[in-house]
């Protein structure tokens, strides 16, 4: 019998004291071997002592979600990546269906589907959409898996301030076949409570249209007022 293959989850995190130790439980609960590494950005808060008291390992890494989520790449064991947000829960059976999915041939990444934490009539909308198997809807707080080999083809996460996950998640497409899953991870709705979800939603699209046509990631950074924020708070559209 093949021993189930080591998964490797990287969490990005800046100040995410209060949202951290519930996806780490739900992490700690997945069959199979599994390392936990929080890439920790310079919290001020007690997120690295909260992460280290539920078993994660803490590392300190560059500032930013792409090279914090590159760093955690690089220092980590397992042959199959899972990047996760930090307010981000897997399914119960999550890193089962990722070892699955990825057994199939020539596959080597994959997404999940999406559900929040507080279901709107438009965020259930948003989520729905999630069923999609399009990837240019593939956001970072869907969580994203892949094979060791073809991350580091690619060259890992380019170093943008935005939209760095929809830019893996099309390059990675290029190199292999990407999996959808019949499965959702729950992730917050605590940015689109702050700033109302038909604004904040509003908001996503006009950046995200802007980065199907091409606009400099930079330039969209300007553009959205939590950019300074915590590295988990960036635009979901």
């Amino acid at each position: 019998m093949i021993a189930p293959r080591l998964v490797s989850i990287i969490i990005p995190t800046l100040n995410e004291e209060d949202a951290i130790a519930p996806t780490l439980r739900q992490a700690r609960r997945q069959e199979g071997p599994v390392e936990i590494l929080v890439a920790d950005g310079g919290s001020t808060d007690d997120t690295r002592s909260v992460a280290q008291a539920r078993g994660a390992t803490v590392l300190q890494a560059p500032r930013g979600r792409a090279p914090q989520m590159n760093h955690g790449a690089d220092c980590s064991s397992g042959d199959i990546l899972l990047f996760l947000h930090a307010d981000t829960r897997l399914p119960p059976n999550g890193l089962s269906r990722i070892r699955r999915a990825l057994a199939a041939p020539d596959a080597i990444a994959g997404t999940f589907r999406l559900r929040f934490d507080d279901p709107t009539p438009l965020l259930r909308f948003y989520a729905w959409c999630t069923r999609w198997p399009w990837i240019r809807l593939c956001f970072g707080d869907r969580g994203q898996f892949v094979e060791r080999s073809a991350f580091e083809a690619v060259g890992g996460f380019p170093d943008w301030p935005l939209f760095e996950d929809l830019e893996l998640a099309a390059r990675l497409q290029g190199h292999g076949r990407f999996r959808f899953l019949d499965a959702a991870v729950t992730t917050s709705a605590r940015r689109f409570r702050r700033h109302g979800p038909l604004r904040q939603q509003l908001l996503n699209l006009y950046l995200w249209g802007h980065y199907l046509w091409g606009t400099d990631p930079d330039l969209l950074a300007s553009l959205y007022p939590d950019r300074l924020g915590p590295v988990d708070q960036q635009p979901r559209s």
